[in-house]
């Protein structure tokens, strides 16, 4: 994998980090609804991710994990 450097404002991160956060809200759960989509979540997960680096990166807190739920309740 090539890496590649950057530089972008902590301003133009969290914007990026917010737009990339609305596409993977979309490829979750609007595009499974349209016909003949076809998903991939691997990229769905690897995007998480990124949108969290992101975020960590521009001064914000990094999103909590998911706690495990029992019967509907979360633990």
């Amino acid at each position: 994998m090539t890496h590649i450097t950057l530089k972008f404002t902590a301003e133009e991160l969290k914007l990026l980090a917010s737009l990339a956060s609305d596409q993977l809200f979309r490829r979750e759960f609007i595009d499974p609804r349209l016909p003949g989509h076809k998903s991939n979540p691997g990229e769905v997960r690897q995007g998480k991710e990124l949108v969290e680096r992101l975020k960590t990166a521009a001064g914000g807190q990094p999103a909590k994990t998911a706690t495990a739920k029992k019967n509907g309740a979360t633990v």
